[in-house]
């Protein structure tokens, strides 16, 4: 029987997985053990423990947690492709223990070890020489104090992800600076791409709510100012955005400005619950791209509510949002313990009902849903293949800890959409008249803005839209 570290370390993980490794390993020693890989199967990823504190990372926190520090401080690494081992390997830790239970706050996800396997690992762990006390978790990993989703709390998360660098997110993104799912239209066309994609979801959202010159426009969650600039740009309304983040806040106010639209685009750094109630001056159409998974699901009444109250009778709200299922792995509602220690503290995503129903309760009527879960994995790619394939521009940037961060997790949200274990969804709906009346157009062409003569800058056509 070999006793290399290698042969070592699978034996225990297979033990504990309960099933045999789907990749090969390659231990700090070079010695290698695991899956060498099948004729439909001939290049499996390796995943390198490059040192002995990424077992003992695992000790401490097994399951997703623990295999996600080890991966971000670098004791653990993949060489292949990264979404391939990721995916063969987190199958295997949520099988194995599953990080979709309760809250998924940070350290869920732990794999249940019986007695037998606890002590097999320690024994394993000792012949090593990777006992010893938890180590230190990456700098990266988030610290937030406080009750979660006061406003304070809920800047502290935005901040977290979103103040981590302008230039990196413009190195990521396309020009446009648009960070959320695009809506690519096209199937065939060589020359479509992700620049285009976002343009047409910035279109798509604009057509939706019905956009006019003259009207007023509110944004909540503004990011980068992508959707302000291009609804003042292409359909002369007066646009207002609110953020949390002083870096999108700033950058937002530049761009505003280079594109002479200061009269028309406002950019606030306000929390949503800080949005003064006039109804003299409530909003013609209001939108919120990606920010309602922010809000927490105990706050989720009064976003909606205050969403209903900014818009004018016969007012539309576009809300585009992520979702997560009902059933087994799907109800992790935070993205589970990498997520939410890493990347989006206190992020909260339910079953699309939910929200619906959240929606319904505070007075929005449902027009329209419309499912864009296969393009954001369309969406995804583009930045995780910018990411991996300039990595020494990233590393630049944000440094090689929030690198892999960034890998991890871009990989993972490409094999999340792609399982359908989250969705993303536009949500449009109106606020009725007292009388009762939605002021809708009859037709839900009409209603949706697919036809191309009333949406300027649109790539779209009419039959690609209604696709």
């Amino acid at each position: 029987m070999s006793t290399t570290p290698a042969a070592r370390l699978a034996g225990l993980l297979e033990d504990v997985l309960g099933a045999p490794l789907p990749v090969r390993l390659r231990a700090w020693d070079g010695s290698e053990a695991g899956f060498t890989g099948t004729a439909d199967d001939p290049n499996p990823p390796t995943v390198i423990v490059n040192r002995r504190r990424a077992l003992r990372r695992l000790l401490w926190a097994p399951g997703e947690l623990g295999l996600a520090r080890a991966f971000v401080s670098g004791d653990l690494s993949v060489d292949g492709d990264v979404a391939d081992g990721l995916s063969r390997f987190w199958k295997l830790s949520r099988s194995a223990g599953g990080a979709s239970t309760g809250t998924a706050r940070p350290g869920a996800g732990a794999v249940k070890l019986g007695w037998r396997q606890k002590l097999g690992a320690l024994r394993t762990a000792a012949r090593l020489g990777a006992v010893g006390p938890p180590p230190a978790p990456p700098a990266s990993e988030a610290k937030l104090g406080g009750r979660r989703h006061t406003r304070r709390r809920d800047r502290d998360a935005i901040s977290h992800h979103y103040d981590l660098s302008n230039d990196f997110y413009e190195f990521l993104l396309d020009p446009q600076m648009a960070y959320s799912c695009g809506y690519w239209a096209r199937d065939t066309d060589e020359h479509y791409g992700l620049e285009q994609a976002q343009r047409d979801k910035l279109d798509l959202i604009c057509r939706k709510l019905g956009l006019a010159p003259g009207m007023r426009l509110l944004d909540v969650g503004c990011g980068w100012a992508s959707l302000l600039v291009h609804a003042a740009e292409h359909y002369g309304v007066h646009a207002t955005g609110v953020t949390l983040s002083a870096e999108q806040r700033d950058y937002g106010l530049e761009r505003v400005r280079r594109a002479g639209l200061a009269d028309r685009v406002e950019i606030r750094l306000q929390d949503y619950r800080e949005i003064a109630e006039d109804p003299a001056a409530a909003f013609d159409a209001v939108s919120s791209i990606e920010m309602g998974e922010h809000v927490g699901q105990e706050n989720y009444a009064v976003y909606a509510g205050q969403l209903h109250r900014m818009l004018r009778p016969h007012g539309r709200l576009l809300l585009q949002q992520m979702s997560r299922g009902s059933v087994g792995a799907n109800t992790a509602p935070g993205g589970g313990a990498f997520m939410e220690a890493y990347v989006a503290p206190d992020m909260y995503m339910r079953p699309l009902g939910e929200t619906l129903g959240f929606l319904e309760q505070a007075g929005h009527e449902i027009v329209d849903v419309q499912s864009l879960r296969e393009h954001y994995v369309w969406t995804v790619r583009p930045w995780l293949d910018t990411l991996q394939d300039r990595r020494d521009e990233a590393v630049a940037l944000i440094g090689e800890e929030q690198w892999r961060v960034w890998l991890l997790y871009l990989a993972g949200a490409a094999l999340a959409f792609e399982e359908n274990r989250m969705g993303v969804h536009q949500i449009l709906t109106v606020r009725p008249g007292a009388d009762g009346a939605s002021g809708l157009p009859r037709s839900r062409t009409g209603i949706l803005g697919l036809d191309p003569a009333v949406s300027p800058g649109s790539t779209v056509t009419t039959e690609s839209a209604s696709a």
